[in-house]
């Protein structure tokens, strides 16, 4: 018996969910490879340069807000249902918040789209981080917003599940994989606050002209409260598959319960107020606010340091299981040869590589030195680009047998993909970040490259331009493999059924090791909201005095 076996109601959400985001993929990866060609000079004609803009806005939204988006309900509804064993409570209410998603999805695309017609009175060239100057049609605010909202509806499903296993369960702990997802949406709630508003009072009477003035500042810090912190709505999904899924296909279990649940509440205290330190260059912002924003920064990277540490002793359990042994001899007793288990790692590999880097856009001083350069994406593509879509797409490989109770095809393909994302990235990524050290600007259309008339010491631009070209066409066809093994596996009724293992073995210290104070979420909500308002109450107080539609503030002196 597998996942569809007894969860069918759930599985039908979880497969639509997955293919609005594996179609958002394939679409926002094909304006990935546009960008990387076009920028580069490696292949000009196909877009404009006036078209790039509009291509960049989608490549932005369809994959770090539509992709993620609707995978992260598909995997946290899979996992609400296996660990508190039970159906959605309502599938009218469930089937709601997916097509306020999907409808929203579509308005936003239709802008986005629009803007690529020529002639045509839509558009939404606003390059993802939607703020003033920039403006979208009231399309793309409108459907962003029903994006959002959709997701809060299915965050209030996977409470309203829980609160019913609550009332026969009254003195267990929470599952874990429940856990990570209700914490998971908790940080949600208190992070998309200030993008819904942000769109809804001011973006969406700005688009539609019921006013004409805006002070960007406010938006734009809007934005940023959310901006930073949809990252770890990102990444927290992929540290759910690390810690709950990658033990077992490591062939081990988890380290630990209670440091699980830890690393989840540290992300819930720190992800929000951390905001500014997107907005280091901006002049209308207190520095104190800024290094406020310095400390929450670095403080954060503290659960990731013991996520790393957790996830990596699991793994070690398991390949010790398998028969490794020796200080490092024991990586190879792991198993390379799953895909699953190949693109989990590798993603876990990238995004270390991608904390270092976060850790130089922390630093008040030095991020002056990189800010608004290539190094930016080059970042972005290690957190997001990989540790959160390589998991995804890995994890996808373990999941599609549950969900369609067949076995993997195309097996082989599925090994390769991984491997292919982990190269094409490495060489993007790279040159990325030595381009950005060089000088060389980000979300610029034309190849920007010869504007750095000198060769620096890591390198020369010729080759940092060739990487980038080569590393995202690799990447484009490490995502049509993906999508080829997806499409084969989608439906497979005409095959006979195997007999999938999808359980998942106790941590090997469990959840009666774990303090109750852990699972008290009014705690710790009513913490994080304290620490929101000591970060954001001044600085927003002052924004709103100056007028929420002033043609501009005056900046603070600094």
């Amino acid at each position: 018996m597998t996942f569809v076996d007894h969860y069918p109601k759930a599985t039908r959400v979880i497969k639509a969910a997955f293919l609005v985001a594996f179609t958002a993929l394939g679409l926002g990866g094909f304006g990935g490879l546009l960008q990387a060609l076009h920028r580069t000079d490696t292949v000009r004609g196909i877009i404009s340069s006036t078209q790039y803009y509009d291509v960049l806005t989608g490549h932005g939204v369809l994959l770090a807000l539509v992709f993620t988006t609707f995978f992260i309900v598909g995997l946290y509804q899979w996992g609400i249902s296996r660990s508190l064993d039970r159906e959605p409570e309502n599938m009218t209410f469930t089937w709601t918040w997916f097509w306020v998603m999907t409808v929203g999805t579509t308005l936003t695309t239709i802008a986005i789209v629009g803007g690529l017609i020529p002639g045509s009175e839509i558009s939404a060239a606003v390059l993802y981080t939607f703020y003033p100057p920039l403006q979208a049609h009231p399309l793309f605010y409108i459907g962003a917003a029903g994006l959002v909202v959709g997701s809060w509806m299915a965050a209030a499903d996977w409470f309203w599940s829980f609160w019913k296993w609550r009332e026969n369960n009254a003195d267990e702990s929470i599952p874990l994989q429940t856990y990570m997802v209700l914490f998971t949406m908790l940080m949600w709630y208190i992070s998309s606050l200030g993008v819904a508003l942000e769109v809804v009072v001011l973006l969406i009477p700005w688009s539609l002209g019921l006013v004409t003035n805006i002070d960007p500042l406010l938006p734009r810090t809007l934005f940023w409260y959310f901006g930073h912190a949809v990252v770890y709505f990102w990444l927290l999904p992929a540290y759910f598959v690390w810690y709950s899924i990658l033990p077992k296909l490591s062939g081990g279990r988890l380290f630990s319960d209670s440091l699980t649940r830890i690393v989840f509440i540290m992300f819930l205290l720190l992800s929000t107020p951390i905001g500014f330190h997107h907005q280091y260059a901006d002049p209308g912002i207190d520095l104190g606010y800024k290094l406020w924003a310095v400390i929450s920064t670095l403080l954060i990277l503290l659960p990731s340091l013991m996520t790393a540490f957790t996830v990596i002793s699991s793994m070690e359990h398991g390949a010790r299981q398998r028969g490794g042994s020796g200080y490092f001899a024991w990586m190879g007793a792991l198993p390379w040869n799953r895909p699953a288990f190949v693109g989990c790692a590798l993603a876990g590999i990238m995004f270390a590589a991608g904390g270092f880097s976060g850790m130089v856009n922390a630093s008040l001083n030095i991020d002056m030195l990189i800010h608004n350069t290539a190094w930016i994406p080059g970042h972005f593509h290690l957190t997001v680009g990989t540790a959160s879509a390589l998991t995804f797409m890995a994890i996808t490989y373990w999941l599609l047998p549950q969900l369609t109770g067949r076995t993997l095809k195309y097996d082989k393909l599925a090994l390769a993909q991984p491997y292919m994302w982990f190269i094409g990235m490495t060489l993007m990524s790279n040159a990325l970040h030595r381009a950005g050290l060089a000088g060389i600007p980000r979300r610029v259309a034309e190849p920007m490259y010869r504007l750095v008339d000198y060769d620096p010491p890591f390198g020369t631009v010729d080759e940092m331009q060739w990487q980038v070209a080569v590393g995202g066409t690799i990447l484009f066809i490490s995502l049509v493999m993906f999508l080829v093994v997806v499409v084969a596996n989608w439906s497979r009724a005409d095959e006979t059924a195997a007999n999938i293992d999808d359980t998942l073995p106790a941590p090997l210290s469990g959840a009666e090791h774990s303090p109750k104070i852990l699972d008290n979420m009014k705690l710790w909500v009513g913490v994080a909201i304290v620490l929101v308002l000591l970060a954001y109450t001044l600085p927003l107080v002052d924004m709103v005095m100056d007028g929420l539609f002033s043609p501009g503030a005056p900046p603070s002196p600094v």
